[in-house]
């Protein structure tokens, strides 16, 4: 058997078992079913694995090790499930997602049945249909989601490793650290997707060289300094205006926000306004107290002083006399 695909069957229970025995799978769809608990560590003996969905289940705790013995595992999705911990640095023993050898890594005659399941994968923030298996495996199209999750901890550099990667989204956990200085290694990568986490510090420079890049989110973390600049990055940003958004510390083109001669994005207090615009705030807001203040001290003096209420009614009645007279001067004249 070359292909399993149970998907939509509304399936329980524990990871099937009968699995384990299929070492000539090469398609294995489990996804939205409710299958529940942690992943077998003999999933790493599928070794002629090459595509893995098991998306929109409760599966929980970590990604096995084992399953960097899956030689040419090149598509990987998890996404909406519980898994937990943090993102294994041994994901990038993924050797068929590097620029390596497809040796050993063959196409079956079972691929070109027209009935077998096609593949979606979430790119561009949607979820979109790459077509038949068939194609998916022919132009080696290389993604892992782990995306709706509960991964914590940093993000390790050697993720980079994997080069040939064309899809990453690990967004909807709780990574922290910053984002790996040199991602920009990755050179196959056309969608990443890191949104909704905890990361920091500042956008690796490294992004701009990612030619074929034509989806990034970052949105919702905490990263802060200066946007790198680079055409690839301002054609992205002109497409995809939300990829920066959430990100209160960032500054520089494209954002409005400009930055202070350190490179950072000036400080914000609580309403989310520059120092400055609290200067001005503080200004207006003094000036207003200052005039119902007097206004209200003015009154007083007049309606407890009765010599200075009297003094103040005819003070009044003079200017009118005088304007009087003027307007009337003016009109005669004219």
């Amino acid at each position: 058997m070359g292909c399993v695909a149970l998907s939509n069957n509304s399936l329980s229970g524990k990871f099937p078992s009968f699995l384990q025995n299929l070492t000539t799978v090469f398609f294995l769809d489990l996804s939205w079913n409710k299958f529940s608990g942690r992943l077998p560590m003999w999933i790493g003996s599928l070794t002629s694995l090459r595509v893995i969905r098991l998306s929109h289940n409760k599966f929980f705790g970590s990604i096995p090790m084992n399953i960097t013995n899956l030689p040419c595992l090149q598509y990987m999705d998890l996404n909406n499930n519980k898994i937990s911990g943090s993102l294994p640095i041994y994901l990038s023993n993924l050797k068929f997602m590097t620029n390596t050898s497809m040796m050993g890594c063959y196409y079956s005659a079972e691929l070109w049945n027209p009935h077998l399941n096609s593949v979606s994968t979430v790119l561009k923030g949607q979820e979109l249909n790459y077509g038949s298996i068939y194609r998916v495996l022919q132009t080696r199209m290389m993604s892992i989601d782990l995306s709706s999750n509960n991964l914590i901890g940093e993000i390790p550099e050697e993720i980079v490793f994997l080069d040939d990667l064309v899809n990453l989204n690990l967004s909807r956990n709780h990574l922290s650290g910053v984002v790996p200085n040199k991602i920009g290694e990755m050179q196959s990568l056309e969608s990443l997707d890191l949104s909704r986490n905890m990361l920091s510090g500042e956008i690796p420079a490294s992004l701009s060289n990612l030619t074929f890049l034509s989806y990034m989110d970052l949105s919702y973390n905490n990263l802060t300094g200066r946007i790198p600049s680079g055409s690839q990055l301002d054609t992205l940003y002109a497409e995809y205006p939300s990829m920066y958004i959430g990100n209160t510390g960032l500054c520089g083109h494209p954002l409005q926000n400009n930055c202070s001669s350190e490179g950072h994005a000036p400080k914000q207090g609580g309403l989310g306004r520059t120092e400055g615009g609290h200067g001005i705030q503080f200004f207006y807001l003094g000036l207003g107290c200052g005039f119902v203040v007097g206004t209200w001290m003015a009154f007083g003096v007049l309606m407890f002083k009765r010599s200075w209420r009297i003094a103040c009614f005819r003070l009044s009645d003079k200017l009118c006399d005088k304007v009087y007279v003027l307007v009337a001067v003016w009109a005669r004249q004219t």
